[in-house]
């Protein structure tokens, strides 16, 4: 994408008979999120693209970080009055200014990137991101410029907000800038959705990109002083909407209900020599041989269930998806001891003691403050002299945010537990956990 902002944009009436039947944004992504996060390539993105939308949560409470990847010193380069320090410096002031307009409460972080040098720093970009993120992504939205914006520093940021978004599962709201300038109605995208601002916001908006007067107005009447954003351009930012290219992650049911639908064993769990060695592994790492009340959440199609469920009076198998419980159900039919409950944990966590916990292959589907929750649950839930069993693949796991070792770590650290018992090799690991003080099975058994 070749273009200036010299060039003709295209005439505000004509993108809003376009943009008039466009779905709202409330259909994807209804009521307010506890956090956002807006990521911009230059002051003033932040405004434009999502200016309404600050105002708007932020007045509801929504707590509000502004990330800006470079100090947009690059805006006017054949500036005589005005060298690249001094416009980031004064564009730094706006840039504050503009914000407190939106959301007075908001966190605004100027990252020190080079202004049309934001492809050559994605790594740190990517780094900084995740650190304003945080572990506490639950209920966040994350904006960030559309990586189809035609500009090299929007597309790496909206690149890098889409890599983390994915990730970290969360929704992205991509706005679209140069777009509305540039564009066709063919080049919208599918997934554009409309956020009405209502009055407040919208004032708040108006004051935000006057704030911005290095870009809406000439720094000087010498030549290369000029004003950036012509009128024309700014109309597109005056409108009683944004516009916002929306990406809502799958619900976990809804991946593993479509992951059954293809296959009745998506891990191979009776075919795999790997599945049976790990789970003779984990059955020969239990200290004991029987368990009164069991625990397993995330049970699948209840292969592990049902050797558990020999060794134990009753067993609670969980699982998200409704296909894995009825493939569950049929094989353990003649199981009378088996509760099949679907759910997830943290949120459905079942009521009582359990002599036995089997967290196996789980714990990266959870994010980092729902894995601290069922840290603990575990702990709290652990009948005195029960059993807590962990086993997770350690390689990293594509679209999900914990790696086993870190789920086997946040256990170890966190529940206040004793190891009684740990195997790792390269592609796994288990680990048993204890109420302290351990006590070997030799022990218990009295050969010591």
């Amino acid at each position: 994408m070749s273009f200036t902002h010299l060039d003709q944009t295209r005439s505000e009436p004509a993108w809003l008979e376009v943009l008039r039947d466009v779905q709202p944004l409330s259909g994807d992504l209804p009521g307010v999120p506890s956090r956002l996060v807006v990521l911009a390539a230059h002051p003033d993105d932040e405004t434009l693209g999502a200016g309404g939308l600050i105002a708007s949560l932020a007045a509801a409470g929504t707590a509000v970080d502004v990330v800006v990847a470079t100090a947009g010193e690059g805006s006017h380069p054949n500036s005589k009055t005005y060298s690249p320090q001094a416009l980031a410096a004064l564009r730094n002031k706006e840039l504050h200014d503009a914000v407190s307009r939106l959301a007075p409460a908001a966190r605004v972080h100027l990252l020190p990137l080079p202004d049309g040098g934001l492809s050559a720093h994605r790594t740190e970009l990517d780094r900084i991101l995740a650190e304003v993120v945080g572990e506490d992504s639950d209920d966040l939205w994350l904006a960030a410029p559309w990586r189809g914006d035609g500009h090299t520093d929007h597309d790496t940021a909206g690149q890098a907000a889409a890599a983390f978004a994915a990730k970290a599962r969360i929704p992205l709201l991509e706005y679209p800038i140069w777009l509305w300038h540039w564009g066709t109605p063919t080049d919208v995208p599918a997934e554009l959705r409309v956020f009405p601002l209502g009055q407040d916001a919208a004032a708040a908006k108006r004051d935000a990109m006057a704030a911005h007067s290095s870009q809406v107005n000439p720094l000087s009447g010498l030549p290369g002083d000029e004003a950036l954003l012509a009128p024309e351009v700014l109309a597109h930012f005056e409108r009683p909407f944004e516009s916002f290219a929306v990406t809502v992650p799958k619900s976990q049911s809804r991946v593993f209900e479509e992951l059954y639908a293809r296959s009745s064993d998506p891990w191979n769990f009776e075919g795999s020599f790997y599945e049976h060695r790990k789970r003779a592994l984990t059955l020969a790492m239990l200290p004991r041989e029987r368990f009164g009340r069991v625990f397993e959440p995330g049970c699948s199609i209840g292969v592990l269930t049902a050797e558990l469920a020999r060794r134990a009076d009753s067993v609670i198998a969980m699982d998200v998806s409704q296909r894995a419980l009825d493939l569950a159900g049929e094989r353990l039919a003649a199981e009378p001891g088996v509760r099949l409950v679907r759910g997830s944990i943290p949120g459905d966590w079942p009521a009582g003691e359990f002599d036995l916990l089997v967290i196996s292959e789980v714990g990266y589907f959870m994010s980092p403050s729902q894995l601290r929750e069922v840290v603990s649950q575990a702990a709290g839930t652990l009948a005195e002299d029960g059993v807590l069993l962990l086993c997770h693949w350690r390689h990293p796991m594509a679209d999900w945010p914990l790696g086993g070792d870190d789920i086997h770590e946040a256990f170890r650290d966190g529940s206040g537990l004793d190891i009684q018992a740990e195997h790792i090799e390269e592609d796994f690991r288990i680990d048993v956990l204890v109420h302290r003080p351990a006590v070997s099975p030799a022990r218990r058994e009295g050969l010591l």
